[in-house]
């Protein structure tokens, strides 16, 4: 497998072996410097002038117009900022408006609680009968009746890389007179995704995984170009406005993505996340999935004959996986702690599941025969029963 020529653009630790890039991206080298830019020459000599002078305004959809060219949007069609919760009320909220007559909310029981939250916190606050529906994820294309609304998935399971097909259902979800939602968290920079292909209304994601946009970074929403002015804001900000400083006491929504807007935009993050996107210059996404799918391959592979203790929970079929490759192991906790101490940085997920990110922009063949070899040890030598490994931390 040939490298990517990318892993100096990173700020990685020496002797770090960084798998843990699908819950939150390295440092790449430019966001620092791009980021001490508008701290010092932008807000710290222009301030205010700088929504003008430095077109900081225009920021949230130039960096939305870049983020759409890795997931298959047309320009125009993807707004940034807030967070991605926030960006999946929205899509659920729009979305039942278009189904007026529909009650049901179809998602499954491996989508990310945030996303589950969201909708139940949604359907409190409107009320009128609404349902939130989930089944196993192998069970949604039957679920999927004349009486659904909405169906709102995950495109890769953030705990196995088990991957939907998209295409499939979201034309499933259409012949049953559904609006479809995808949520990209863990597909968006880790794999090639048609969102004009697949046709789906909505999707969301965020910035800080496979992005490297950084803590915090701000989310996406995506709308399909023709439904557009069909899209009722169910948080109408000002920035949503189609005249911002008009200062109109009544709400008129953009006529464009910008109606997605919600609050003032995060500057610094986005400047960030502007520069981190560089990165990519030269790259394609069929060469990073490539890339991905053989490290992924490889790692499978040296920890099945390494570590015998372990179990794959991911999908053996790397057509039907992200970028990622789970194990489970009943005290997979101090094992993952374990390994974070060696220098290998994966994490854990609740009950049981020890994860591992392959992001081929900073990762290589070398990193995954090394870190086979740091988990074997930790395994056999058993040094994970070390007391010091079974405390909790509030973020595992």
């Amino acid at each position: 497998m040939t490298q990517l020529p990318k892993k100096h653009l990173f700020d990685i630790p020496e002797g770090m072996i960084y798998l843990d890039g699908n819950s939150l991206g390295p440092l790449p080298k430019g966001a620092a410097e791009r980021a001490t830019k508008t701290l010092t020459q932008e807000w710290g000599t222009q301030l205010i002038k700088a929504w003008n002078t430095a077109d900081w305004m225009a920021l949230p959809q130039k960096v939305g117009d870049r983020i759409a060219s890795f997931i298959g949007a047309a320009p125009g069609s993807v707004a940034t900022g807030d967070t991605l919760s926030i960006k999946v009320y929205q899509a659920l909220a729009a979305a039942l408006k278009m189904r007026p007559d529909r009650r049901v909310i179809l998602s499954d029981t491996g989508n990310f609680p945030s996303d589950l939250y969201m909708a139940q916190g949604l359907i409190s606050t409107i009320g009128k009968d609404y349902e939130l529906r989930t089944v196993a994820p192998e069970d949604v294309t039957e679920a999927i009746t004349e009486d659904v609304a909405v169906v709102m998935l995950t495109e890769v399971d953030y705990r196995t890389g088990r991957r939907h097909d998209m295409t499939e259902l979201t034309a499933r979800a259409h012949q049953a007179g559904a609006v479809m939602i995808w949520d990209l968290a863990h597909s968006a920079g880790a794999l090639p995704v048609d969102l004009t292909g697949c046709n789906a209304e909505f999707a969301v994601g965020c910035t800080y995984k496979y992005f490297n946009g950084g803590p915090g970074a701000p989310a996406f929403i995506y709308a399909r170009p023709d439904i557009l002015l069909e899209v009722e804001p169910a948080l109408s900000g000002w920035l949503g406005h189609d005249a911002p400083f008009a200062m109109e006491p009544g709400y008129r929504p953009a006529m464009t993505t910008e109606r997605l807007r919600v609050g003032t935009p995060p500057i610094v993050q986005l400047s960030i996340l502007d520069a981190a996107l560089d990165v990519w210059n030269g790259v394609s996404m069929d060469e990073i999935r490539g890339a991905s799918v053989a490290l992924c391959e490889s790692f499978i592979t040296e920890v099945e004959a390494r570590c015998p203790q372990l179990t794959l929970a991911s999908p053996r079929d790397a057509a039907v996986r992200g970028s990622q490759v789970s194990f489970t192991f009943e005290e997979g906790y101090p094992v993952m702690q374990a390994l974070i101490e060696r220098g290998v940085i994966g994490d854990f997920r609740a009950p049981n599941i020890l994860r591992f990110g392959f992001t081929p922009l900073y990762i290589d063949q070398d990193d995954v025969i090394a870190a086979a070899k740091v988990l074997e040890d930790v395994m056999t030598s058993e040094s994970w029963k070390d007391p010091k490994y079974q405390v909790r931390s509030r973020v595992t």
